[in-house]
């Protein structure tokens, strides 16, 4: 086989010629597309995640005040029944 014919130099690199455009496969463009929506997709589902994980965190620090103070309310009305 000659170093040509492998598409890349002895060390395994890329050669640095590209295969004319009258050579390349016809759906490679359309691979690279693909691969391109794929990555855009993987993307957005990490953004969404993320955003949803920000939410939850924001909820939970809500309902733990909120809890909060209801256990502080709670705990001055036990203080004032006791007190009587």
């Amino acid at each position: 086989m000659r170093r040509a014919d492998c598409g890349t130099d002895f060390a395994g690199l890329p050669l640095a010629t590209a295969a004319p455009t009258s050579l390349r496969m016809p759906d490679t463009l359309s691979a690279v597309d693909r691969i391109d929506a794929a990555i855009a997709r993987i993307e957005s589902a990490i953004d969404a995640r993320a955003r949803a994980g920000d939410a939850l965190a924001r909820r939970h620090a809500a309902l733990k005040a909120r809890m909060a103070e209801a256990v502080s309310a709670l705990d001055d009305v036990i203080a004032r029944g006791s007190a009587s």
